[in-house]
């Protein structure tokens, strides 16, 4: 019980990419960053390990961005005619790639990467992948014209690559929606039933990941003017709890999210973010404790998995890695506590 994990991406070491920024360029090319990669994903799996996760995952070593680094091998997409847009209604602007034919995959986009975790792996290992509605908010489109049309076809492709992953012997695959906190009206309208297409006929543990963002300033400005309380999980939980998707990840660690919304999640694994991502404060095993104590008002023990707020990409590598023994030692102090005898 009480199962750690993270959220997805982790910070890159300094020789494959620039430390502590989002969208980092690569540092190598070729056949060099090719094995740097692979290089950087099992050192990943090892520094969880070390750190005593229970449910690791690749970091998302091989990609430069979440959204971007599945693109890369799918056709219909022109990297070359690049568009500013805004994204998450506008919360910020990116220039990103467009889409001016049919979507298609290529062949295997992140197969090595997961091969060399499976390999270096004996325990549990998750692979993250974006969600259909988050890649449509995360790139420009000339082509289908409906962006539930888009996510479909985004959907289908993702379909392919996660049974491919399934196969390589991943046991977990998240789909991380973020969008799911912004578009709320269009997760019931579209976005699950693109999410569930994704996911169709996997038989390893299915996730979500819906959260309020990295650590940029664009999220933290965003998030001061939310108010007292978030309730946005408020819309989307209850169209989670009807699907087929078995595990939720949300964000908890110094938020305003009500945490009795946890209960219109009955029914699912929840994985309860305990590291706020938008603070270098390394977190101590006792605050990890307290989240997860309140998490369980509200959630069995067998149900509820320790975890990141969101991804830790643009945060400073000890930094991550401190924040993540943290979250095993916290777990470990509630796992002790809920074995003694009651008297």
């Amino acid at each position: 019980m009480l199962q750690t994990t993270i959220a997805g991406s982790l910070p890159k070491p300094a020789w494959l990419a620039e430390p502590a920024r989002l969208w980092a360029p690569w540092k190598l090319e070729g056949e060099a960053l090719a094995q740097a990669k692979i290089d950087a994903t099992v050192l990943a799996i090892k520094m969880q390990e070390d750190a005593g996760i229970d449910i690791v995952g690749d970091g998302e070593q091989a990609r430069v961005h979440f959204v971007h680094g599945f693109l890369a091998n799918l056709d219909g997409i022109d990297f070359a005619k690049k568009t500013i847009m805004g994204i998450r209604n506008n919360r910020y602007e990116a220039e990103v790639p467009t889409v001016t034919g049919p979507i298609r995959r290529k062949g295997s986009v992140h197969g090595a990467e997961a091969r060399a975790a499976r390999a270096h792996r004996k325990g549990k290992l998750k692979f993250t992948l974006p969600g259909p509605m988050t890649i449509v908010d995360t790139i420009a489109d000339e082509h289908y014209g409906r962006r539930e049309d888009l996510a479909m076809a985004f959907a289908e492709a993702l379909n392919e690559e996660a049974r491919e992953l399934e196969a390589i012997g991943i046991d977990t695959i998240q789909f991380d929606e973020p969008a799911f906190n912004v578009y709320m009206p269009q997760v019931a309208e579209w976005g699950m039933a693109t999410l569930e297409h994704a996911a169709r006929g996997l038989t390893c543990t299915t996730a979500v990941h819906i959260c309020y963002g990295y650590g940029i300033k664009a999220n933290i400005d965003w998030k001061q003017s939310l108010g007292g309380e978030w309730r946005q999980y408020e819309d989307t939980f209850p169209v989670i709890a009807r699907s087929a998707i078995q595990q939720v990840s949300l964000e908890c660690r110094n938020s305003r999210v009500p945490i009795d919304l946890i209960r219109l999640l009955d029914g699912k694994d929840v994985l309860v973010g305990a590291i706020d991502v938008a603070s270098d404060h390394v977190e101590t095993p006792e605050e990890v404790a307290a989240t997860i104590r309140e998490a369980l008002k509200y959630v069995a023990p067998d149900k509820l998995f320790p975890c990141t707020n969101c991804g830790m990409a643009p945060m400073g590598f000890d930094t991550a890695y401190g924040k993540l023994a943290a979250l095993s030692q916290g777990a470990a102090i509630v796992r002790k506590e809920l074995r003694q005898p009651r008297a």
